[in-house]
């Protein structure tokens, strides 16, 4: 016998007439793991092919693309806290694809990619972009574009409730 979806309470639809809006059923946490998870392994195996995985290919093109740049930017454009950032860059700066140097004062520092560092995020860019392209196909450019829509709405929402709360 197929589930009936739960519905929301009346008061929370508009217009009064309007159809009852299903409420969410589960957890949105396990959910949005799972489809995490799933979809960093359809990037990896494509990444891998080139020595990195995804959360590299990502940092390293943030470097590349803002630096030379404060560790505490790469932070906030990718939501990251400084301790992971910090972690994640180590590999990058043992493989000598980036440099963390002294920056405006002896108390800051920048980050930079190096010239292998700059060849390495071109090579990715292209697994990347094959990993994009089959995701597309697999899912559908529309779907990707509407989860792309919603996710962007989701966290510019998160983001204003924790300014308000701040």
């Amino acid at each position: 016998m197929p589930v009936k979806p739960a519905t929301a309470p009346a008061s929370q639809h508009t217009p009064q007439n309007a159809e009852p809006v299903a409420a969410p059923r589960g957890c949105t946490n396990l959910r949005l793991r799972q489809l995490t998870r799933a979809v960093s392994r359809h990037y990896d195996a494509h990444i891998a092919a080139v020595g990195l995985k995804t959360t590299q290919y990502s940092l390293l093109s943030h470097v590349v693309l803002l630096g030379p740049v404060k560790p505490s930017t790469i932070a906030a454009q990718m939501r990251l806290d400084a301790s992971t950032l910090s972690r994640n860059l180590q590999p990058l700066v043992a493989q000598g694809y980036v440099t963390v140097g002294e920056g405006e004062d002896g108390r800051s520092r920048l980050v930079e990619a190096t010239e292998l560092g700059r060849a390495k995020r071109a090579e990715a860019q292209r697994a990347w972009k094959q990993a994009q392209l089959s995701l597309n196909a697999r899912l559908g450019v529309e779907r990707v574009v509407a989860l792309h829509a919603l996710l962007d709405d989701c966290l510019q929402g998160l983001d204003a409730e924790d300014e308000d709360g701040a």
